[in-house]
């Protein structure tokens, strides 16, 4: 008789190989402990570690605490109070609901539970030794649970063997502790690691706790959001467009206040940022989405760090369309002013907070022409005025500068380095322009002046106009209607090979911002129509250096086609430093800056605006 190949593994090897999914590292550990204490209602909670979790990790809380035949059986495997039936996971509201934690843990260390309920005068302390041994007492202990894991995975070397260093480990357990207490500021927090404290975040609101977490100044860092519907929310915040981090690490997503990683929200908010965003930069966010549990299945991953969603496009949309407002409505210029250096007593030139600003208000920015304060009342130009900046801006510039820098120096220096002019418009005008105009000034044909309510305002003309050629690019692009301006006499010139295939494969985008190309043998290329925003004279050099760019755009940043293209054309199409632009082309260029979707900062995220508040100057002047 042959013998059955086919048997049951005892409990004791299927509870080791049920914790390699759910306990991976010690900062596991400490990520289901903790949500064990929130679910049990605890509202302050210390974690102690020792040797990065790898000798000694302890929770303790003062949640509701269980009976002693409940502490008995949550170390069972699939032993749970959050769940009696199915249909319950469509409902949930807790983080735990598959009773696989606690006995997981205990499979893989020296287990110690300590919990008395709040009306109990007595609790019980339940110990798993190193031989497997379940040990019970009872006795007078704090309310609530205290659950310590020591020793972790001793006996499965294998695995413990795989941690990484303390500082690695370390990292991770910070990481999730974080997470955590991010969701929940009505909970205070502590972390000691080997007997030091390193995080002690009190109660108080989101707000404040954003502050504990990571800097005292995070909220001049970040635009709130807040969008609320009857079927689902969001709200939480996101950075502002210079304070955007080059790494992935600081985003957080909550769903009904559980973190998850999910690609769906992710590319939501970058592609709402899609007009800030250079390659490389990643926006800081903290997002909180609220929906109906039936809605999401967090059951889809063994530490639930993924979730699907019922209607994945209409998540995307949401998101997207929030983070979109938000950034649209809020006035987002930095000011600009100085500070002392403690170390040495000297000034130190430096960003200050963002002035408060509420939705929608726009009235601190230059306002021509006597119109209303407000972006509904922008004023409007002729069609001539709006041609003087989108098809001949430069047509009127002073012969002062040239292509790559020949005669004069760049950025509008003379060869005797003396002060450039600066050219200030009058107040009074017949063209239109009221007398209760704000002024504007070009200071050294590269800087725009001009009063503002609550200061001055400088504008940088090149990236300003960048911005403008950029969107007028991408819209172009979107239109599919490209409007190029006949060339009376055909540019020919002569490009390399690479670039002269470079030119054929890009020419269906090319042709849609404007310029119309004609491809001879000898690698010969004609220009005989090109966007109404290129310089006379300057078409063949723009088309050389958009090519330059795109290459190098493409090599570094790996950018989309179209996005590479707008990209590059506006940054060489763009009026450059030291260009001369008459009062009413500034004003055109001001007006249409703020009529884009981003006015601060350019398509590659460089700033195009900064404010002095007038109190900087009072406190120049001893007026303060």
């Amino acid at each position: 008789m042959t013998k059955n190949k086919i048997i049951l593994l005892p409990q004791s090897i299927t509870n080791k190989i049920a914790a390699g999914e759910v306990v991976q590292r010690p900062a596991s550990v400490i990520k289901e402990l903790l949500e064990n204490s929130l679910d049990a209602g605890a509202e302050n909670i210390d974690v102690y570690i020792k040797r990065a979790g790898k000798s000694l990790i302890q929770v303790v809380d003062d949640g509701s605490g269980m009976s002693e035949d409940d502490a008995l059986e949550c170390i069972k495997r699939h032993a749970t109070s959050k769940i009696e039936k199915f249909e319950d996971l469509e409902k949930l509201n807790t983080f735990g609901f598959r009773g696989e934690a606690l006995s997981s843990i205990a499979a893989v260390s020296a287990f110690e539970l300590k919990t008395e309920q709040q009306a109990d005068e007595l609790g019980t302390f339940i110990r798993i030794d190193t031989t497997g041994e379940l040990q019970k007492e009872r006795g007078a202990y704090s309310k609530g649970t205290s659950i310590a894991v020591k020793n972790l995975f001793y006996n499965t070397p294998a695995r413990r063997n795989f941690l990484k260093t303390n500082a690695t480990e370390l990292k991770h357990i910070l990481d999730n502790f974080k997470r955590i207490s991010i969701t929940y500021p009505n909970v205070a927090f502590k972390l000691y690691n080997d007997d030091d404290l390193i995080f002690d975040y009190p109660k108080g609101s989101f707000p404040e706790r954003l502050q504990s977490v990571f800097a005292d100044n995070i909220l001049d860092a970040v635009i709130e959001v807040k969008e609320e519907t009857d079927f689902i929310s969001l709200n939480g915040y996101i950075a502002k467009p210079n304070f955007l981090a080059k790494n992935r690490g600081e985003q957080y997503f909550f769903i009904n206040n559980r973190f998850v990683i999910s690609r769906t929200v992710s590319h939501a908010v970058f592609s709402a940022y899609e007009h800030i965003l250079d390659k490389g930069d990643y926006p800081f966010f903290v997002l909180m989405l609220k929906i109906n549990p039936k809605k999401i299945d967090v059951n889809v991953h063994p530490q639930k760090l993924e979730v699907k969603f019922d209607d994945e496009k209409d998540i995307y949309t949401f998101v997207q369309a929030v983070i979109k407002k938000s950034l649209g409505s809020f006035d987002l210029v930095p000011n600009m002013s100085f500070s002392d250096v403690p170390s040495t007593g000297n000034e130190k030139l430096g960003f200050s907070n963002h002035s408060a600003t509420s939705r929608s208000d726009f009235t601190d920015r230059p306002m021509f022409g006597g119109q209303g304060q407000g972006r509904e009342k922008t004023p409007s130009f002729s069609d001539n005025e709006i041609d003087l900046l989108f098809s001949s801006i430069n047509d009127g510039i002073k012969s002062t500068t040239t292509h790559s820098g020949e005669g004069n120096p760049p950025f509008g220096g003379s060869p005797g380095d003396e002060p450039n002019e600066i050219h200030h418009s009058p107040v009074a005008s017949t063209d239109g322009i009221s007398e209760e105009s704000s002024f504007i000034v070009a200071l050294h044909n590269k800087y725009i002046l001009s009063q503002i309510r609550t200061g001055l305002m400088i504008i940088d003309a090149h990236v300003a106009h960048e911005r403008i050629l950029y969107e007028k690019a991408i819209k172009s692009f979107e239109a599919n209607m490209p409007f190029s301006q006949q060339l009376l006499f055909p540019q020919t010139f002569q490009v390399d090979p690479a670039d002269f295939e470079l030119l054929k494969e890009l020419e269906p985008y090319i042709i849609k911002i404007g310029f119309e190309l004609k491809f001879f043998s000898k690698n010969t290329v004609s220009i005989i129509g090109v966007p109404g925003d290129i310089k006379v004279g300057s078409e063949v050099y723009v088309l050389k250096d958009l090519l330059q760019e795109y290459r190098i755009n493409e090599r570094e940043k790996n950018l989309e086609i179209r996005d590479n293209i707008a990209k590059s054309y506006s940054c060489k199409a763009a009026i450059k430093a030291g260009d001369k632009l008459a009062d009413k082309e500034m004003r055109l260029l001001v007006d249409q800056l703020f009529a884009t979707s981003m006015p601060y900062v350019c398509p590659h995220g460089r700033p195009i605006v900064i404010k002095i508040p007038l109190t900087e100057f009072d406190k120049r002047f001893g007026r303060t």
